[in-house]
C-alpha cells in the first residue's frame, strides 16, 4: 500500500510561482514511477510531469515543458512540482500519482495510488 500527501497549493497572482510537494510512505516497489496531474473544472485530468524515481528520468507534455519542473528528494521520499510563471489556465487541483512501473506515463489510469490532491488557485 502507498500513501501519498500532498502540499503547497494555494492562492496566487499570474506570474507568480508555487512548489507542490508530495510526500509518499508505503511499500517502494509500488511507487516506482511518480506523477503530478491536474484536474480543472469541466476537464479532464491532465498529466503535467512524470519522473521514473530509480534512474530519475522525465516526462513533461509539451505544453508543460518550461514552465514546470518535477523533481525528487529520495531521502524524504518527496517529489516536488515547481511552477513558475503561473497563469489563470493553471488553476485545478493538482494531484500526486504513484505506481509500479518500469517508465514513466503522463496517463491517468496507470497509476494504482492518487493523493488528495492540493487546490491551486491563479488570480489577479
Amino acid at each position: 500500500q502507498v500513501h501519498l500527501v500532498e502540499s503547497g497549493g494555494g492562492s496566487v497572482q499570474p506570474g507568480g510561482s508555487l512548489r507542490l510537494s508530495c510526500a509518499a510512505s508505503g511499500n517502494p516497489d509500488s511507487r516506482t514511477s511518480m506523477a503530478w496531474f491536474r484536474e480543472a473544472p469541466g476537464k479532464e485530468r491532465e498529466g503535467i510531469a512524470s519522473i521514473y524515481v530509480r534512474t530519475g528520468r522525465i516526462e513533461y507534455p509539451s505544453f508543460a515543458k518550461g514552465r514546470f519542473t518535477i523533481s525528487q528528494d529520495n531521502a524524504k521520499n518527496t517529489v516536488y512540482l515547481q511552477m513558475n510563471n503561473l497563469k489563470p489556465e493553471d488553476t485545478a487541483i493538482y494531484y500526486c500519482a504513484a505506481a509500479n512501473l518500469l517508465h514513466t506515463t503522463l496517463r491517468a489510469s496507470r497509476y494504482q495510488y492518487w493523493g488528495q490532491g492540493t487546490q491551486v488557485t491563479v488570480s489577479s
